[in-house]
């Protein structure tokens, strides 16, 4: 142990990777203004960092595969709390600071032991200076080399539970322990056990601002209230990083002019605009895009150009069946994007928002109708006919045909597909939703469709009370039952019996859920034609 005073101690800090928001661009700088030598360690690209600091690689100290987060939070902080114990162990005239910890002024102590009280129960490792042969240090490298080991410090019950689980061969990771188990209760039992808690400085010296108060360091009015609390005792403020962070991103991102950390990013002559606190959302995009641009993948063919996604397009015209509501086009684009060039013949049945399901006058003309524009968009070759109850006459386009029919009589079903001279590829059945329409429409339609065609139908889980019949096999319940047995059941034999026949035309179903989401209730069926 030292007996003299010793000045000039290294300041050891670590991130992990990416970029160092303003918060630890000050922190590290008030350090280098202070004097000290910055060692900033790391283990992938990091940037904003202050000239003047020396960027070292992590595995000098402790390599990857000791790489351990908090389960619950994702946290680096058990790595980290492992990575300053190694630090400290073995290097000489070194104390460790959290890339939050701001420097009031310069670190020194005589015995190479430099920490303190957070509050009246317990000490903080955010700043942690010891000497290579602490006994404390010791016990904690020794403790962590053990990651399921009992913490020696927990209650008496816990222990009993933690070892009860060990027993029963599911021991419990470090990870999914309360938070700061190695940390700063584990720093506070050694430092008891071995007697160096009595280096501890009070509070005033290094965690002044406590966790409940730390907006006021970013408050303006709180400026005064902060300064009292800075005492000519103090050595450190520590900032409380991620949750700070997290203060400054919902506050516009930046400290309150004048507040107690804007004055000391004048002062330190810090560029928060060249280093932007960024939410956790945003740190996660940086990564995600970071890692596509590391990745290779197997050889990739080109892409053709496809024209624009059919989900983009019904977004942009207005249609429902986009990611407003319902999603279908997210299915729609892969099932149709072959058809998209080809001279095919396409129906859909029923209007958007119109017709009388809704409470709309059949007979009110209607001039604009978005899933059309949407479907001539996506299928520039193709012929778009539209089935009706609702007037669509008002709407014209050379490649756009309006038949009007009611789906309540199988009569007129029939005589408005027959109209259609060249059998249909695609139909989709967006029309009333009521059970039996969706029924009559596929006993008169599925039969004319080409060969290889695909029928749809939409809103499977909704149909409208003022048009369902009582006692009548809702459509859903039709197809989830062939799904499942190859065979149709209806209340109705008759029913049974046509579509049982039509059947031996039907090459698959597949039945999708709701937003196409598993686990929701059934909202489309599409039954391919063989």
């Amino acid at each position: 142990m030292r007996d003299n005073a010793q000045s000039g101690y290294e300041i050891g800090m670590l991130w992990v990777e990416g970029p160092l928001s303003y918060v630890e661009v000050l922190c590290a700088q008030s350090f280098l203004d202070a004097g000290h030598h910055v060692k900033l360690y790391h283990y992938k690209d990091v940037q904003n960092v202050p000239e003047g600091v020396e960027l070292i690689h992590g595995d000098s100290v402790l390599k990857i595969d000791r790489f351990i987060q908090h389960g619950r939070t994702g946290s680096f902080a058990l790595f980290s709390d492992v990575f300053r114990y190694h630090l400290l162990q073995q290097n000489d005239r070194m104390i460790w600071a959290d890339l939050d910890a701001y420097c009031v002024k310069p670190f020194e102590t005589p015995t190479g032991h430099f920490f303190g009280w957070e509050s009246d129960s317990h000490i903080n490792g955010g700043v942690l200076g010891l000497p290579p042969d602490s006994e404390a240090l010791g016990l904690m490298l020794e403790m962590t080399e053990d990651e399921y080991g009992i913490p020696e410090w927990f209650e008496q019950e816990e222990q009993d539970r933690l070892r009860q689980l060990q027993d029963e061969g599911k021991p419990v990771h470090v990870s999914e322990m309360k938070w700061g188990t190695w940390g700063p209760h584990a720093v506070t039992h050694y430092l008891h056990k071995t007697g160096e808690a009595k280096y501890a400085l009070p509070i005033e010296g290094l965690y002044p601002v406590n966790f409940r108060d730390r907006r006021k360091l970013m408050l303006k009015r709180a400026t005064q209230e902060a300064k009292d609390m800075v005492t000519e005792n103090t050595y450190s403020v520590h900032f409380y990083g991620r949750r700070v962070r997290e203060f400054l991103s919902n506050k516009g991102g930046l400290p309150e002019p004048d507040s107690w950390m804007d004055l000391a990013l004048k002062k330190h002559k810090v560029d928060c605009d060249a280093a932007p606190v960024l939410s956790r959302e945003e740190k996660e995009e940086i990564k995600r895009r970071k890692l596509a641009d590391e990745v290779e993948t197997a050889p990739r063919l080109p892409t053709g150009k496809g024209g624009e996604n059919l989900t983009d397009l019904a977004d942009r015209f207005g249609s429902d069946q986009g990611t407003a509501k319902h999603r279908y086009t997210e299915l729609y684009h892969m099932l149709f994007h072959p058809y998209r060039q080809r001279q095919i013949t396409f129906v859909e049945m029923g209007l958007l928002a119109q017709g009388p399901e809704p409470g709309h006058d059949a007979d009110s003309e209607t001039k604009d109708c978005p899933s059309v524009r949407m479907w001539l968009e996506y299928f520039p070759k193709a012929e778009i006919h539209r089935l009706d109850v609702a007037d669509l006459s008002g709407f014209g386009h050379e490649r756009f045909t309006y038949h009007r029919f009611d789906m309540d009589e199988r009569d007129s079903i029939a005589a408005a597909i027959e109209e259609i001279e060249t059998p249909p590829s695609i139909v989709i059945d967006d029309a009333s939703h009521a059970s039996h329409h969706q029924q009559n429409a596929f006993l008169e339609v599925f039969p004319r469709l080409e060969s290889g065609g695909l029928y749809i139908i939409e809103d499977l889980r909704w149909q409208p009370d003022a048009h369902e019949r009582p006692g009548i096999t809702k459509t859903a319940e039709l197809f989830r039952n062939w799904v499942e047995t190859r065979h149709f059941v209806h209340e109705d034999p008759k029913v049974a019996a046509e579509l049982n026949k039509l059947a031996e035309d039907i090459s698959g179903v597949h039945l999708a859920p709701a937003r196409m989401v598993p686990g929701k209730r059934l909202q489309m069926a599409v039954i391919h034609k063989k």
